[in-house]
């Protein structure tokens, strides 16, 4: 099979790319953590008044473990908070727990996006531990049995749609936190300034995630119709 050096270009590439995302992403989360509300309330606690605000009864806060493993759940529908913004009383713990409670008010509202996407969750699992054995197949046995690469294709084209769904979900639920966050003057000046700086480097993670799947996919699609190399 031919091209390698293109699929290690892109691999390497977007690696690069996510890294400086992420690292961006980091230095503002660290930047945002430093400055404490003058309200002084918790994430916990902001992610309990939105929830109240939006009459959402249904719905669990917890405290998790590790660093940005922040998520709703809407299977047991609890969100989940990592302890920095759980206990955290600043600008970016307050803007994490207001977003993640946005993806609670999706599922209350039936956000057609959100339950798209987590439909397409069981697939993604398998298609994710799947990929790279996958790879090693078409690679080895490309040139003797080139309809092989349909696997890839399918594989990657499941991951990329997943990417691409998660990308308004996730715009939404910063948008829905920001305008929460707004209107009840939960963060203002300054404060609302950081959260909404801090939720776009966020975004951005999901928008580098969704450009390397839709480019990894079309590559070995490309690669399947004979039209690369």
């Amino acid at each position: 099979m031919g091209g390698y050096g293109s699929y290690y270009f892109i691999v390497i590439a977007f690696s690069v790319l996510g890294m400086i995302v992420s690292g961006r992403l980091k230095s503002k989360f660290n930047k945002y953590s430093r400055i404490q509300l003058r309200n002084n309330l918790s994430g916990a606690e902001i992610a309990s008044k939105m929830l109240e605000y939006f009459g959402i009864n249904d719905v669990k806060i917890q405290m998790g473990q590790g660093m940005l493993t922040d998520h709703y759940n809407p299977v047991t529908k609890i969100v989940n908070l990592s302890p920095d913004v759980y206990q955290g009383r600043n600008i970016a713990s307050a803007a994490v727990a207001a977003h993640e409670c946005g993806h609670a008010v999706q599922h209350a509202k039936q956000y057609p996006f959100l339950k798209l996407r987590s439909n397409l969750v069981p697939a993604v699992k398998i298609a994710s531990m799947a990929q790279q054995y996958l790879l090693l197949a078409a690679f080895i046995m490309f040139n003797s049995f080139p309809q092989i690469m349909l696997l890839p294709v399918i594989a990657f084209g499941i991951t990329a749609l997943f990417s691409l769904v998660t990308l308004p979900v996730e715009f939404d639920a910063s948008k829905r936190a920001l305008a929460w966050l707004d209107t009840t003057h939960t963060l203002v000046g300054e404060e609302y300034a950081g959260a909404k700086d801090a939720l776009k480097w966020a975004a951005m993670t999901y928008v580098v995630s969704a450009l390397n799947a839709l480019v990894m996919f079309l590559y070995f699609l490309l690669k399947y119709t004979g039209r690369n190399d």
